[in-house]
């Protein structure tokens, strides 16, 4: 098994290096809709569909890419927007709440979409500014996870959700806001990022520290709910697409609540 995870993981960053630095935008970005297409065959299952409606689900999605890529890319930013607040508000009370994911109809279907279409457009939205600043901020939710895992291992005591996540804690999350806190000066220090960023306007401090803070948040809440989805439906992984570590959902479940907020923040923050 230790073996199949590494081949695995090792294929991904060889193919998501190949998408971000070899492929023309065009085709990374019919990637990137490849990913969202994935994903929504996944969520079908979490909808315990047939393996049709799955099918056609993905197919679905990818024409929604298509025409904000097209026809309405002004609807981006609000789509960022509604994300937001889907991941900051209602998340958090769906997590307290414990609110099930129904079967076939047309509110998990649409719930499916506010996951999955916003994190594309941010990739779409994030590659189109620097490829860069696309992997900083995914490389952003990597550090969080890793910092939360070892710390939560060596002080972990309190748990933050055990009905939903039983090995999550409070200090893990102590851990991801200090290691973002970490990563975050070494890329605007040290990285390609800091050449591009040098010649804008400078935030204020307590205001990088807030969005990082919020950042953090928000992966580890995304990573919660798809823990919740999937343990109301009673299965371990979202599919078994890659091997040794499940399927599409469960490898960017914190991307899908993080990059549309990190997007919505760069629509603010960029002149």
């Amino acid at each position: 098994m230790l073996k199949t995870r590494i081949i695995t993981a090792l294929l991904l960053v060889a193919g998501l290096a190949l998408i971000l630095f070899a492929l023309p935008p065009r085709a990374a970005v019919m990637s990137f809709a490849a990913v969202a297409a994935l994903a929504g065959w996944e969520w079908g299952g979490l909808m315990k569909q047939d393996k049709p409606a799955c099918v056609m689900y993905a197919f679905v999605l990818l024409l929604f890419c298509w025409q904000l890529t097209v026809a309405v890319p002004e609807l981006v930013p609000a789509l960022l927007g509604i994300s937001a607040v889907f991941w900051i508000v209602v998340v958090p009370l769906w997590l307290r709440f414990k609110w099930t994911l129904a079967g076939n109809d047309a509110f998990g279907y649409l719930l499916g979409a506010l996951v999955i279409l916003p994190m594309w457009a941010a990739m779409v939205a994030l590659h189109a500014v620097s490829t860069w600043l696309l992997l900083a901020a995914m490389a952003l939710v990597w550090v969080a996870d890793i910092s939360a895992y070892f710390s939560g291992r060596a002080f972990g005591r309190r748990k933050l959700a055990p009905t939903i996540s039983p090995g999550k804690t409070w200090e893990g999350v102590a851990g991801a806001v200090v290691g973002v806190f970490i990563y975050a000066g070494v890329v605007l220090s040290f990285s390609p990022l800091a050449a591009l960023l040098k010649d804008k306007p400078p935030l204020a401090m307590p205001v990088i520290v807030l969005m990082l803070i919020l950042l953090t948040a928000v992966s580890v809440i995304g990573d919660l709910f798809e823990s919740l989805l999937k343990r109301q439906a009673g299965i371990k992984d979202s599919s078994n697409l890659l091997p040794g570590h499940g399927g599409v959902l469960d490898r960017i479940d914190a991307l899908t609540s993080t990059l549309p907020l990190a997007a919505l923040i760069l629509y603010f923050v960029q002149p």
